[in-house]
């Protein structure tokens, strides 16, 4: 575990898993699925949602909107859209986005094993690099997740 101060010295994080407060709740960061999925015992075909750095690091991705859902996609903060069974959220939060500045997506995910609460000492064990700031790691409300297509908007979560 290693313990930085300042989000400064983290550009080789490929496939490590870093605890920190995202934009929503206290999540694991990392591009490493496998990792991931062993850390929360989660079964591997359950997907991970995708956090960008941007909307240009979504595109580069080469992942699409539905054209008549861009300006909503662009507008809502907080949230997670599934488009064509992928699901993505664009980290527009400033301290979240950070971590995503050499690397344009991570993998994101609570900070629990799968169905049970927030554990500052499970998730201490786990993960790789632990990013706190002042006002440390707590368990915030989950993202507004809508499933969308070309028609229709459906509020899931």
């Amino acid at each position: 575990m290693v313990k930085f101060n300042s989000t400064s010295r983290l550009s080789n994080i490929d496939t490590k898993v870093i605890l920190t407060q995202t934009d929503t709740t206290v999540g694991f960061l990392s591009q490493d699925a496998l990792k991931l999925c062993d850390i929360k015992s989660r079964q591997p075909s359950k997907p991970f949602i995708k956090v960008y750095k941007n909307f240009k690091a979504l595109k580069q991705d080469k992942k699409r909107v539905p054209n008549a859902q861009k300006n909503l996609v662009r507008r809502l903060k907080k949230t997670t859209f599934i488009v064509k069974n992928f699901s993505f959220r664009v980290a527009n939060d400033s301290s979240h986005s950070s971590f995503l500045r050499e690397i344009q997506w991570k993998y994101s995910t609570s900070a629990n094993e799968s169905g049970k609460n927030f554990s500052r000492i499970f998730c201490e064990e786990k993960a790789d690099i632990i990013v706190e700031d002042k006002n440390k790691l707590f368990e915030g409300k989950a993202s507004k997740l809508y499933k969308i297509n070309n028609k229709k908007i459906k509020r899931l979560r």
